[in-house]
């Protein structure tokens, strides 16, 4: 039986060795699962990384093609034989356009094809000429004609669209906002040479030059009834004195505020004409150089600014600005170059700070001026421009030469971002010099957008910055205690505490920091500023007291424990430098420390500023960097310290020549990761600052990040505007700065890893 037993059943060796080949290809089947799925989480977080980069690139490419336009048609001028055209406009959808005559016919006629769709004449009094012509701003559709009596006849173009059977139809017409009957302007009946019209809500301005000579300034006010809802005109009539020479230009700006006359030799006068029955001149200056004459004359969108064409071919901007001793000079901001020949027209765009010219020789221009680019430089006709329009939202233009009208769209959706205006200064309207500025939107179309990030980068790096003067010291000298000295029972407790302290929700660190830390830090600086003081001082005395003590009650004291007799004395020290800072006031700052540096240096303090920042952000970047840079100094092998020691070196020389030489490189791991992590940060900042996008080097004052401005304004910017994608142009700036920090860093890791592996 036995014999039968063993020839049948394998020994049990064999068995064994079955059993451990199964085991061993269970084995290696997980450690190629596991190789495989750590392949393939490493690549998609690269991937994603690359994916990342490539969105952000491709929402902020579209800001770095450029403008372009077209042609469409060419077709001959409507009712030519009407009369020489006077004024060229399109409505909003680019279909229909309008031209006004010298004649005083107005033709609206398709914009594609130049098919008359409706003539009107106007009512222009028998025995009167037309002797002038003006619009009233190219985004009001309204024109006035200067007559030969002395009157004037204010006309609106307004367009009405209706839907039937889902198709749009655009209906024209003609409105009399001032009446049907011509205005009197000139009280004397001269005949009106030049004329210049701005319409209000409740004041109308009508301004002009008449047949003597004489510059009117007539304000119509409007006046209504206590008992209908008549309204009438109350008429008041102003000689505009001091002129002093020929007026060949003259315009009112939209507030109704200034009036610009020049002439062609390029004198410039501007009045204040706030008090209408009494303006004042405020400047008088001559805007060309040598050897040019005025051209052509209007105003940019918002009236803040004039642009004057000139007979040498360039374009300049002027406007009025006011310097910190609250004088009021007319500086030029910028100029462009045209052409060699003379600018004759200029046509505002009526949305934004750019602008359509076209020089003598049928030569046309797009140029933006808070960019300061030519954006489109094309030929358009072999001819004189009898007449340019654009169209309100800049993307087609109708200019007439020759007896021709051409059409031509224009492809110019981000004209306002240019190198200059992200990185360098910008001479904005209004503003006394050039300057860095963040202003990205207003409620207004006149708004000139400020898109420049250098103030975004500046408060980034500085909230770093001061995030890292607090985090870097507690975070290294608390992980080169705890890694080295302190005990392991307590160990096993702080570092933990510490780590649970980076699970923490930024927005509760802001929370805290906006609405608790940034009031207790106004109200108790002296004593913020005293910790600096009174701890390191008081652990100081301590320390030589401690010494003094003997040593059978010192040794009773467990060998890495020292720091749980410190927190008493730290406690103690910083109440103590709260309770002196009353008396420091009182002694050194003349009660108050704020007011003090505002009186002596000037320097100004928000509640919300960078000090916070630096606290609140420090407290949230020191755990990160305490564990990392804690586990590579207690990650050093113990044969170099038990070595260091035994040939004589003390805890401390050990700590200094070999510890931290050997965890250099993680130590300056934890440093960089932790810097990413202040760059990166945003509801801190964005609670805590005042978020205030101003370049100013005090601690004092508020700041705004990279990363929290992204997150301010991406919600109620337009998809695919200007402002949407320079906003993720910001954030490919942020990471862009992260990788590349990131990368250096990981260059100097490894350079440090190489040069102390030997030890």
């Amino acid at each position: 039986m036995s014999e039968d037993y063993s020839t049948h059943q394998p020994p049990f060796s064999l068995l064994h060795n079955a059993a451990n080949d199964r085991h061993q290809r269970w084995r290696l089947l997980k450690d190629k699962i596991a190789t495989r799925c750590v392949t393939v989480g490493g690549l998609s977080i690269i991937l994603a990384v690359v994916l990342i980069f490539f969105y952000l690139l491709y929402v902020v490419f579209p800001l770095l093609l450029p403008a372009h336009a077209q042609a469409v048609n060419q077709y001959d001028v409507p009712e030519q034989a009407s009369g020489k055209t006077e004024f060229l406009a399109m409505e909003e959808q680019n279909e229909l356009a309008v031209r006004f005559t010298d004649t005083g016919k107005v033709i609206f006629f398709n914009v594609a094809d130049g098919t008359v769709i409706r003539t009107e004449s106007l009512a222009i009094p028998d025995q009167v000429q037309i002797v002038s012509f003006a619009h009233g701003g190219f985004d009001k559709g309204v024109v006035a004609y200067g007559l030969s009596n002395g009157t004037a006849l204010v006309v609106k173009h307004e367009y009405k669209q209706t839907y039937a059977n889902g198709k749009r139809t655009i209906t024209p017409s003609l409105l009399y906002p001032m009446g049907k009957d011509a205005l009197q302007v000139d009280s004397n009946g001269q005949a009106l040479v030049k004329i210049e019209v701005k319409l209000g809500d409740k004041n109308s301005i009508l301004l002009a030059e008449t047949a003597d000579n004489r510059v009117i300034l007539v304000n119509f006010s409007k006046k209504a009834s206590l008992f209908d809802d008549e309204v009438s005109l109350e008429r008041n009539e102003v000689v505009l004195e001091a002129v002093g020479s020929e007026v060949d230009y003259m315009l009112v700006d939209k507030d109704q505020r200034n009036v610009y006359l020049a002439n062609r030799q390029g004198d410039l006068t501007i009045f204040d004409i706030i008090d209408k029955q009494k303006p004042t001149l405020k400047h008088k200056l001559n805007v060309l150089n040598e050897g040019t004459e005025i051209s052509s004359f209007e105003l940019l969108n918002g009236d803040i600014s004039l642009l004057i064409g000139d007979t040498g071919g360039s374009l300049s901007q002027w406007t009025i600005v006011r310097n910190q001793q609250n004088h009021f000079s007319v500086e030029k901001l910028r100029s462009f170059k045209v052409s060699d020949k003379a600018v004759i027209a200029i046509n505002p765009e009526q949305r934004r700070k750019g602008m359509l010219v076209a020089d003598v020789d049928g030569n046309i221009g797009i140029y933006n001026t808070t960019a300061e680019r030519e954006l489109i430089k094309e030929k358009i006709s072999g001819g004189q421009p009898q007449a340019l329009t654009l169209s309100p939202r800049a993307n087609a233009f109708l200019l007439q030469s020759a007896g021709k009208i051409s059409y031509w769209t224009v492809d110019n959706p981000h004209p306002e971002v240019s190198m200059s205006s992200l990185w360098q200064k910008v001479w904005y309207e209004s503003y006394p010099k050039p300057d860095y500025i963040w202003q990205s939107s207003s409620a207004s179309n006149d708004f000139e957008p400020k898109m420049s990030l250098i103030p975004l980068v500046f408060g980034t790096i500085k909230a770093s910055f001061y995030a890292m003067l607090v985090a870097i010291p507690l975070s290294l000298f608390g992980a080169i205690y705890t890694g080295y000295f302190m005990a392991p029972r307590i160990r096993q407790y702080v570092k933990p505490g510490i780590e649970i302290m980076g699970a923490l929700p930024t927005v509760i660190l802001g929370f805290l920091a906006g609405l608790w830390l940034a009031p207790y830090v106004e109200m108790h600086l002296t004593g913020i500023f005293a910790l600096l003081m009174v701890v390191p001082l008081g652990v100081m005395i301590f320390a030589y007291f401690w010494q003094k003590v003997p040593q059978n009650i010192r040794h009773q004291l467990p060998e890495g424990w020292d720091s749980l007799i410190l927190i008493p004395v730290i406690l103690v020290s910083g109440w103590l430098a709260f309770l002196i800072s009353p008396n420091i006031d009182g002694w050194f700052f003349n009660g108050d420390l704020r007011t003090w540096m505002n009186t002596e240096f000037g320097i100004g303090y928000d509640q919300r500023n960078t000090l916070v920042v630096g606290l609140a952000m420090g407290f949230a970047v020191i755990p990160m960097i305490f564990s990392i840079a804690e586990d590579a100094i207690f990650s050093v092998p113990k044969h170099l310290t038990t070595g260091s020691l035994a040939l004589g070196a003390t805890p401390w020389q050990t700590m200094t020549k070999v510890v931290l030489l050997t965890a250099s490189p993680g130590i300056f791991s934890a440093i960089m990761i932790g810097f990413g992590r202040a760059v990166g940060e945003t509801m801190i900042v964005l609670m805590a600052t005042g978020n205030t996008p101003v370049m100013d080097l005090s601690i004092f004052q508020g700041l705004r990040t990279l990363s929290a401005n992204i997150a301010v304004e991406m919600p109620e910017s337009e998809v695919n505007s200007t402002h949407y994608r320079v906003l993720f142009f910001a954030a490919l700036v942020l990471f862009m700065f992260t990788f590349i920090v990131n990368t250096l860093a990981e260059v100097v890791r490894q350079n440090l890893r190489q040069k102390y592996s030997s030890l």
